[in-house]
Order: C-alpha cells, then sequence, then structure tokens
C-alpha cells in the first residue's frame, strides 16, 4: 500500500470517519522518498529497537520495519490506531502503541522489547512540541543511541547552531552535553498534507556512548545554561549574579581562571565552557 499517496491517505482517513487533527500537529508525508532517506539515516545498526514517535497512517514506519529489526511505534491519536492495525498488519515486527509518549515509561518499554538490542529514536515531530519531547527522551535515563526526528527548519537550525550565532540557544548547549547533532536534509512544506506554512528538516543526535562532560554539579551546570539564555541580552556576570547566589566578583574571577573576559554573554560558550564554569562556581 503506498501510504504517501494523496489519494490512498484520504481515502483511508475517510473509511476510519476521521480528519487531520491540528491539536497534535499531523501533517502526513505525501512524498515517498522522505521516509525511506529519513529510515536509512535512522541508525546505523539493523539489529535495533527503533522506537517510532507519531506514526500517523505509518508511512515511515513501514520503511523503519523493512530495514530494522523491531519497531515500536507510539500514537497519541485513537483514531489512528485502526488504519495502523490494517497498514500494519504485514510487518510483523512492529508493535503499535496508543499513548502519549510523554507518560510512556520509555525505561520499562525498552526493557519489554529490546532483547539487548541497541535502540534508537525516529519520529515526525509536532513543531509545538518538538524541544519537551527531546528533552524527555533525553532525560528518560533510556540509553539511545540516536534520535532522529523531523522538525521546524528554523528549529533544526537552532539545534545545530555554534556558540556566538543569532540561532545558538539553550537547547543547543543542551543537546550537546548529551551527544553530537547533525542537520541531514530539509523537506519542502509541499512533500506535507497538509502543508505546513514552514518547511521541515531532518536532524539526528548521536548520543555519547561514555558522558563527555561530567559536571561536578550537574543542577547548577543546566541552571547557568537556563540563565545564560534567559537574559542573553545581559553579560553572563549580570545574568548569573541576578539568579544565582554568587557575587560579580566570584563569577569574574572564575571567567578569569577560564581566559574568558568579564563582558562576554552566555551565548559565546560552548556546552564544554558552562561545564568549566559550573565546575568552577561549584
Amino acid at each position: 500500500m503506498e501510504l504517501c499517496n494523496l489519494s490512498v491517505i484520504r481515502s483511508l482517513m475517510s473509511e476510519a470517519g476521521i480528519t487531520f487533527r491540528k491539536e497534535f500537529g499531523q501533517n502526513f508525508l505525501i512524498n515517498r522518498l522522505i521516509p525511506e532517506d529519513i529510515a536509512d539515516n535512522c541508525t546505523d545498526c539493523a539489529d535495533s529497537l527503533i522506537i517510532e514517535i507519531g506514526p500517523g497512517i505509518g508511512c515511515l514506519t513501514q520503511e523503519l520495519a523493512l530495514r530494522y529489526k523491531r519497531v515500536v511505534a507510539i500514537e497519541i491519536d485513537r483514531g489512528l490506531i485502526p488504519i495502523l492495525d490494517r497498514t500494519m498488519a504485514e510487518y510483523d515486527n512492529v508493535t503499535v502503541i496508543n499513548d502519549d509518549v510523554m507518560k510512556v515509561d520509555l525505561g520499562a518499554l525498552v526493557e519489554k522489547y529490546a532483547d539487548g538490542m541497541p535502540v534508537s529514536v525516529c519520529a515526525n515531530l509536532p513543531y509545538y512540541i518538538t524541544t519537551p519531547i527531546l528533552m524527555y527522551l533525553l532525560e528518560s535515563g533510556v540509553k539511545f543511541s540516536s534520535i532522529t526526528v523531523m522538525i521546524q527548519n528554523e528549529v533544526a537550525s537552532r539545534l545545530v547552531a555554534k556558540p556566538g550565532s543569532a540561532d545558538y540557544g539553550a537547547i543547543t548547549a543542551v543537546l550537546n552535553y548529551y551527544g553530537t547533532v547533525r542537520k541531514l536534509f530539509k523537506v519542502s512544506a509541499g512533500c506535507f498534507t497538509p502543508a505546513p506554512k514552514v518547511d521541515s528538516a531532518v536532524v539526528r543526535i548521536d548520543l555519547y556512548e561514555k558522558p563527555l562532560y561530567e559536571p561536578k554539579n550537574e543542577k547548577l551546570f543546566r541552571n547557568l545554561i537556563r540563565f545564560a539564555f534567559e537574559m542573553r541580552r545581559k553579560t553572563l556576570v549580570n545574568a548569573i549574579s541576578a539568579k544565582l547566589p554568587y557575587s560579580k566578583e566570584q563569577i569574574i574571577s572564575a571567567l578569569e581562571e577560564m581566559g574568558l573576559p568579564d563582558t562576554i554573554r552566555g551565548e559565546r560558550l560552548s556546552t564544554e565552557e558552562f561545564v568549566k564554569l559550573s565546575d568552577i562556581l561549584s
């Protein structure tokens, strides 16, 4: 079944008596090359468990099933489950779960389905919930090999931005704490139905097998990033001293120890430098 064919999509949804739901950010792919490319780039190990978030009617799910040992697809929309039961019927390595991924115990899910296999995530994420889902995955404690997501192109540019650039933000610094981020390719709005107002892009995060950075005080490290970017127009000295119990003199001294000027703004610090600053202050 050609699940990227517009007439097929409309037929399946009509038969199920459902329509696209804006509250779930539903935009289905109508260019069959895109799910193929995403699945090809999801992970480097064919003997993997792939957790897919938001399978829709299953166009990406079937490509993942053809390439990887096991796929668990988590779909929040109850109305799509009968369609997925039909479109995934021929794939005995696919399990569909009707749930909100933000409420799923990912550790328990992996324990149930991975059977020792490496685990990766693949998802076409709604624009409005990209960051919360990414952070939920990263903070779940599950050792994912990689996370491959299709997201708004503007957000993708932020995820791969370099320190000092206009797109660099708190989410960039935090992601670099967990792994390396690559922007794989752009996906035009015309590849979806209904067409969104902006283009998308596919990003892959390769998680560190062993932590690259180990701050002495992880809470302080995260707070430094948070407050640096909440008040990004202020110097780092002013932003931190306004929010955390450190004097300007203490912060200036820490920056001098790192060879950084006291006029620097947080947007110029790399993840490694935030770790060093937190270690000195703690």
